[in-house]
């Protein structure tokens, strides 16, 4: 059944290789179906792949390969919770090492531009404390930080 919903990505071409490195790297992705082109289009030819259905995080997506008339900016993003260091560490280290480049607060960029932030359930519960002072503190921290730090959040939050 298709969803009702669907996030489409704008790529440069890629989409496929895109789909495919998200299925590997994240949990309750898979890449479903590889469309290809009927016809030649303004940035390709019949037979080049058009469009790639794939989840993440069990998101339904598509990819489409329109080109270089848009490029992807940071409006856009998938925020991926994580459990512990080792799942932030382990997505932060695939997208960052797969061609993909750090950025600040838990975000990072991959290789085909879409953003991503990796983002513990620590940080969010601790943003989110009602005593403003442990949520100034976190906040604080968090913005001194590119990958986010766990045993540091945990810190701030103690003060």
């Amino acid at each position: 059944m298709t969803p009702k919903n669907t996030i489409c990505i704008w790529y440069d071409g890629g989409a496929k290789e895109a789909a495919e490195f998200y299925a590997r790297t994240f949990p309750d992705s898979a890449v479903k179906a590889v469309h290809h082109a009927p016809s030649d289009y303004p940035s390709g030819k019949a037979g080049d792949v058009l469009t790639v259905e794939f989840t993440v995080c069990g998101i339904p997506c598509i990819g489409l390969n329109g080109g270089s008339a848009f490029k992807q900016t940071e409006a856009f993003s998938f925020q991926i919770a994580t459990d512990d260091q080792a799942e932030t560490d382990r997505l932060w280290n695939a997208i960052v090492g797969h061609g993909g480049r750090e950025s600040a607060c838990g975000w990072c960029k991959d290789k085909w531009g879409l953003n991503w932030q990796i983002t513990p359930r620590v940080l969010t519960d601790a943003m989110a404390d009602p005593d403003r002072a442990v949520a100034k503190r976190v906040f604080e921290a968090m913005m001194q930080m590119g990958k986010i730090d766990i045993a540091a959040i945990e810190a701030a939050r103690r003060g």
